[in-house]
């Protein structure tokens, strides 16, 4: 194995499990993920109940058995309140695990938002809506599997034998209350026509992270901004185009893009299509400046109520050179539960 390999695939794994101890998830697919992307997101479908899936494999081509690995689970519904707004209740839980030191936060977490229409009717109405979330978080990790810049034996390998740096962990496993709101307007202007705009703060109280007990390392606020909708250009084709700003302390990053939208039969009982994106993530490379990260190949096939997700990012980072331009792929599905209403609303289609 090369050196420069060798070096790489070890700060991933360091990095993995403390320098980035801040750093959120993502998603490639945000847009198949509402309820973490943003609180206000909840009960916003065009259905009662949604069920929502997700899971990402990062780095395997590099870390093999240690890559990163992200899931997450939700369930969320809308309630009808007076004569056009809706109340939305649902529930969140996602875990992740990343690198040699099994570095790993679990999360479960309840959100509620309210619906308020600002004009129109069914066919043709906007919306503002006002979402909360609160949870509790573990983090842990294994000490013995860190590697260390001292135990590094200068013929580009790295030697467990050699010392340590000195650092006294003693909080390896512990538990922090997290907090989060959000805001969204959206504009259906038909029912296959919307628009939507967002703003989500998650980490509102920023929990201390710190695996010592006598030192802080205060979780950094999210800032989110995020923005979609879907157009229709013809009888039998559509875009979808989306974009995705997040500012975390000093790391930001940017997903946007657009998918083309194949509508494959539209009954009132039987409703098909089919699409295909191309999205691109940029971040900064703290004090160096802004890289494009990857280039993310989407697909997303929607049979009646029932929604799945396939996306693959293609590195083009520096990082390539260890990784080959292989990054991580990404599976989400959502199914919703339509049960009967008296009264009905056209929504994005999330």
């Amino acid at each position: 194995m090369k050196p420069i390999r060798l070096i790489l695939i070890t700060a991933m794994a360091v990095c993995g499990s403390v320098a980035l101890t801040a750093q959120d998830i993502h998603f490639s697919q945000f847009y198949l993920s509402p309820l973490n992307l943003n609180p206000a997101m909840t009960g916003v479908m065009n259905c009662n109940i949604r069920l929502t899936a997700n899971y990402r494999n990062q780095w395997a081509s590099v870390l093999r058995n240690n890559a990163y690995n992200t899931y997450s689970v939700s369930y969320d519904q809308r309630i009808a309140t007076g004569r056009y707004d809706y109340f939305g209740v649902g529930g969140t839980f996602w875990g992740d695990r990343a690198g040699e030191s099994r570095f790993s936060t679990l999360t479960g977490k309840l959100s509620a938002s309210y619906s308020k229409r600002m004009s129109g009717g069914r066919d043709n109405a906007s919306y503002l809506v006002a979402g909360v979330e609160a949870g509790m978080a573990q983090r842990s990790i294994d000490f013995i599997n860190l590697r260390w810049g001292t135990q590094h034996n200068g013929a580009g390998g790295h030697d467990p034998g050699l010392p340590t740096q000195e650092t006294n962990f003693n909080r390896d496993n512990f538990l922090f209350a997290d907090l989060a709101a959000g805001l969204m307007w959206f504009a259906v202007f038909d029912q296959n026509n919307n628009l939507s705009l967002g703003a989500s703060f998650h980490h509102l109280n920023r929990a201390n992270l710190s695996f010592t007990e006598n030192d802080q390392d205060l979780l950094y606020s999210r800032f989110t901004v995020h923005g979609g909708g879907e157009f229709q250009m013809s009888d039998k084709f559509g875009l979808v185009p989306g974009v995705i700003v997040m500012s975390q302390g000093p790391s930001f990053q940017v997903n946007a893009g657009t998918s083309l939208k194949f509508l494959l039969s539209k009954t009132r009982f039987d409703t098909q299509s089919f699409q295909v994106g191309v999205w691109t993530r940029v971040s900064n490379k703290i004090e160096t400046g802004v890289l494009n990260d990857a280039v993310i190949l989407s697909t997303r096939f929607d049979l009646n109520n029932l929604s799945l997700g396939f996306s693959y990012d293609v590195n083009v980072s520096p990082l390539k050179a260890a990784s080959n331009g292989q990054g991580g792929f990404e599976f989400a599905m959502i199914y919703k539960i339509c049960g009967p209403e008296k009264r009905g609303l056209y929504c994005p289609n999330f």
